[in-house]
């Protein structure tokens, strides 16, 4: 169902098309810059890694690299018929014939083809080892990818009885890397030819290439022959004190863009200082304060357009998710964290409506997760330090301390504050809580210098779609998002359903199987919807807020700036 923000959103893309023509025919060097704040961070240019999904890179690079699909305001997939299209086609089995549109050319001026669709295949299928994908969810369904070298359409066909009811969500935006530099990194002479043939050797520089060819670090150079784009801008610069430069793409084909350039803000870049003086600044963060402060000092002399997500339906919800080993694998220490924790403390301070989230699954914008988070609030709703000490007495070394290190993304004021909150109740209970904070955190962490990560839907940034995945994959055994190392074969078989049917009257007895037996066993531990400041000054135009993976930046291509 399309919600009234789509809507909009649809009808704002069909204004703001033809303006963003004019401003391009008659802005000249007249058009204004705008910077972008985000707690996304940039430390690759391939947002299907592990680091790249966590980070949130899709915040920045939406616009960037886009694909067959878009994930607009509401979390709604949105097909992007500027890159091509998607038909279904007869057959047994899922089928879909996915084309290219006869413009679409990455910024070197190559092509884009199958071979770029067949790498994402490969590389996020599950099925070729040595790619660092953050999950195979849908992927790992696709039996094979049909196309010669260099054609422009693909047909995809799904195994046998393994339709993916989601999956026009599929090679969607930051999924398509271009294949011929993957290739051109890998020192092979396509990426297909390897792929077919199944040749291990080939593979395997493939995998490196697609896996760390594409790290982007602020203050290095950024060769423009490795970062292509194949949207409405490009990358021009990435520093400390500059930020990610986007600057209009000359090889884009559809609509240009209603400015020449927007500078990220990502969280390694240091010169947030810059915006002070900025009156065309858009900001989305979970990171309130810092908001409210770059908010506050951009638009000193213009109020800023602000939305807070505290009063509208997430679509995200903040976890804590624990390691498989160590502390973090000791059940009796995360019952008796559970036990202690201040859960409705902390929702009612940091969580959307003041409500305690107790579903991993659904989030609080779905229309079951009212009632079915009622039903699963009874085992952990408020502290209660009797019952955590009671529990860590049966563990075998009952007289020793259990120290939980909890990492997230420094600095954050509002993570470091719910940090402090589950140490302050949890104390007297004789759990040493820690602070693990720090700049570069990400999800290798786990396990290794942290025990546990506060984490929005298995991100540190802007997560999840409507519909809910590929977030649900969190806990199947295998998938690589799932960070805890879950394992449970009804769970598994459950999400393995989900991912089959759209109807909320079949979801509903797989979504209680999962969440009775992630309750039982605990490899994370949800806290609230998760809340996120949106914000704007009143000179940037467009700007429609966005609840899911692209965050704001879903639609930057359209802000324009009142002169």
């Amino acid at each position: 169902m399309i919600g009234p923000r789509l809507r909009r959103a649809a009808a704002l893309l069909a204004v703001t098309a033809a303006a963003g023509a004019l401003l391009t025919a008659c802005g000249g060097d007249d058009r204004s810059d705008i910077d972008y704040l985000v707690d996304a961070g940039v430390r690759t240019y391939n947002a299907n890694t592990r680091v790249g999904h966590a980070d949130g890179t899709l915040m920045a690079l939406t616009r960037v690299l886009p694909g067959f699909s878009i994930v607009g305001p509401d979390g709604q997939v949105i097909a992007d018929r500027d890159i091509g299209t998607v038909a279904v086609e007869d057959g047994a089995d899922l089928t879909l014939r996915y084309t290219f549109g006869p413009d679409a050319v990455y910024s070197d001026g190559v092509a884009m083809t199958c071979d770029d669709l067949l790498l994402a295949a490969t590389a996020l299928g599950g099925r070729v080892k040595g790619f660092d994908a953050a999950t195979d969810a849908g992927y790992a369904d696709i039996a094979r990818v049909d196309c010669r070298p260099g054609d422009r359409s693909a047909t995809v066909v799904f195994d046998r009885g393994r339709g993916y009811g989601q999956w026009n969500e599929l090679f969607g935006a930051g999924t398509l890397l271009p294949a011929h530099v993957v290739a051109r990194l890998a020192g092979v002479p396509n990426v297909v030819d390897p792929i077919r043939d199944g040749d291990k050797k080939a593979l395997a520089k493939i995998a490196k290439a697609w896996n760390t060819g594409f790290s982007l670090t602020p203050g290095a150079p950024v060769d423009e022959k490795v970062f292509l784009s194949s949207g409405p801008y490009r990358i021009d610069g990435y520093s400390d004190d500059g930020g990610l430069t986007l600057v209009a793409n000359d090889k884009w084909w559809g609509t240009a863009p209603a400015v020449d350039s927007i500078t990220v803000w990502p969280r390694q870049a240091r010169g947030k200082a810059d915006i002070d003086g900025s009156r065309a600044l858009v900001v989305d963060t979970a990171d309130l304060t810092a908001a409210d402060e770059a908010l506050g000092r951009a638009t000193a002399t213009t109020p800023p357009d602000r939305t807070r997500m505290r009063d509208e339906p997430p679509l995200a919800v903040t976890q804590l998710v624990f390691a498989a080993r160590g502390v973090g694998g000791d059940s009796l220490v995360r019952r008796a964290l559970a036990s202690c924790m201040p859960r409705d403390a902390l929702a009612r301070q940091y969580g959307a409506n003041g409500v305690v989230w107790n579903l991993r699954t659904v989030s609080p914008a779905d229309p079951l997760g009212p009632a079915l988070n009622a039903q699963y609030g009874r085992r952990y709703p408020r502290s209660d330090v009797a019952r955590a000490r009671g529990l860590l007495a049966q563990r075998d070394d009952g007289a020793r301390k259990p120290r939980v290190r909890i990492g997230f993304p420094a600095p954050s004021r509002e993570d470091a504050g719910i940090v402090s909150a589950i140490a302050d109740a949890c104390a007297p209970a004789g759990i040493d809580v820690v602070d693990a904070s720090k700049p570069d955190i990400s999800p290798g962490s786990l396990g290794d210098t942290v025990d546990a990560l506060l984490m929005s839907d298995g991100g540190f940034a802007a997560t999840s779609t409507a519909s809910g995945f590929p977030e649900a994959f969190a806990f199947a055994t295998g998938d690589p998002l799932n960070l805890s190392k879950f394992r449970n074969r009804s769970v598994t078989g459950a999400i393995s359903e989900l991912a089959r049917t759209t109807s909320d009257s079949a979801r509903l007895p797989l979504l209680r199987r999962i969440e009775t037996a992630t309750w039982d066993q605990l490899p994370t531990i949800p806290l609230f919807g998760t809340v996120r400041e949106r914000g704007s000054s009143e000179s940037v135009t467009h700007v429609v807020p966005g609840l899911g993976a692209s965050g704001t930046g879903w639609n930057m291509d359209r802000w324009g700036v009142r002169e």
